[in-house]
């Protein structure tokens, strides 16, 4: 059976990154973002969202684990910030239901989500320019940079909280994930 971990970022909804995944049939654990990365068994990661840089333990120690990692707002700005890329306050500010619109209809995150997708998401801070070797996946009129992967290392990124009901197809984003945890 498939397990991935969900790393513990102080988020309000990481219960339900965890849950979304039991739901879909994974073998999860919600562990806390300071576990030693020799402790962490799993066919990938989901890095939850939280409140802010300061919090996030030793989440930079799970990008050289070579599984798959799943970056989820402030999950994919450690992605960014930890491999070169940048993070800024966002304009927009609290949460709220946004349209976005899928770029590359062939990412193996989002592409099927194509061509655009209404999600919940927080835009306190986000990415501001992905690192190298990142593509940008997808945008909004509020964010300019909504998702982004590294298709080469399984490294993806959501500005967005699929876990959340709000957010149309965040269950496919789950989906598609555990099935690149199962390549």
């Amino acid at each position: 059976m498939t397990r991935i971990v969900v790393i513990d970022n102080h988020g309000q909804f990481t219960h339900l990154e965890q849950r979304a995944l039991r739901d879909l049939g994974v073998d999860t654990d919600l562990i806390d973002n300071d576990t030693d990365p020799a402790d962490i068994d799993a066919d990938g990661i989901v890095l939850s969202g939280g409140p802010d840089m300061d919090r996030i333990g030793r989440c930079a120690d799970y990008l050289d684990l070579d599984v798959p990692v799943l970056g989820i707002c402030l999950g994919m700005q450690i992605l960014a910030e930890e491999l070169g890329g940048r993070v800024g306050s966002g304009d927009y500010g609290g949460y709220a239901d946004v349209d976005v619109d899928v770029l590359d209809e062939d990412d193996p995150l989002i592409g099927s989500l194509a061509p655009e997708t209404r999600v919940w998401a927080s835009h306190a801070d986000e990415v501001k320019e992905v690192p190298e070797g990142f593509t940008h996946t997808a945008t909004s009129d509020v964010c300019t940079i909504e998702a982004m992967s590294n298709t080469e290392r399984n490294l993806y990124g959501v500005q967005w909280h699929p876990e959340v009901a709000h957010t149309d197809e965040g269950e496919e984003v789950f989906e598609n994930f555990i099935a690149i945890c199962e390549q």
